[in-house]
């Protein structure tokens, strides 16, 4: 019998793994299997390499679908997220993204298929570890800005979390609407709105309350 699991991955505490499941199921995925990894990069430690990341390698079976909210929950490394999925296709794994309800399989055999197929995935890979890097940057500006005023006012606390931000800005290079992303996130149009006109200026607002 095939399983349907659900991989979540949280790094920081105002990260959850029920939301994730949550939306997953608001999705419509019906889940077999929770697997999650707390307290874990994606950027520095690779799927294989964590302790529950092992697990799931040994519980995914032919015809099993993995869900994951988006690819960076497997990784924000390009060459370990790219290896990671043509690895699990290659042993009848489904992959399905909640975000964009993507799916990648190895069913095609055709060689144009198969050539899109792996372009999408490369550039998944390649925006979660891009993101990655912009929002480590942006931390960094945020902790220099404290740290060179100490009285510096932190402003208003802005009314998203880490998770509900990298939500955004997901949802945003997917090319989701504002009212679409709004409602999913739990924001108001307005608050979308200005994250996607600056992304890097919502990091840093959000850095100053986390540090």
């Amino acid at each position: 019998m095939t399983q349907t699991i659900l991989y979540a991955r949280v790094s920081t505490s105002d990260q959850t793994i029920s939301h994730q499941k949550t939306q997953a199921e608001a999705a419509g995925f019906k889940i077999d299997q929770v697997v999650s990894d707390d307290g874990v990069s994606g950027v520095s430690t690779k799927l294989s390499e964590r302790p529950e990341g092992k697990r799931l390698f040994d519980l995914l079976r032919s015809g099993d679908t993995l869900v994951v909210r988006w690819v960076d929950r497997l990784g924000r490394n390009y060459q370990d997220v790219t290896d990671t999925i043509r690895l699990m296709m290659r042993k009848g794994i489904i992959i399905r993204t909640v975000i964009n309800n993507m799916t990648f399989d190895g069913a095609t055999t055709d060689p144009m298929q198969e050539a899109v197929r792996d372009a999408l995935i490369a550039f998944m890979a390649a925006t979660a570890q891009a993101q990655a890097e912009a929002t480590k940057e942006a931390q960094k500006a945020g902790i220099s800005a404290a740290k060179g005023d100490e009285r510096k006012y932190l402003g208003r606390k802005p009314s998203y979390s880490q998770e509900t931000l990298s939500l955004v800005t997901d949802l945003l290079s997917q090319g989701s609407g504002t009212s679409e992303i709004a409602r999913l996130a739990g924001l108001s149009r307005q608050a979308v709105l200005r994250i996607k006109a600056d992304p890097v200026a919502a990091q840093e607002a959000l850095s100053r309350w986390l540090n």
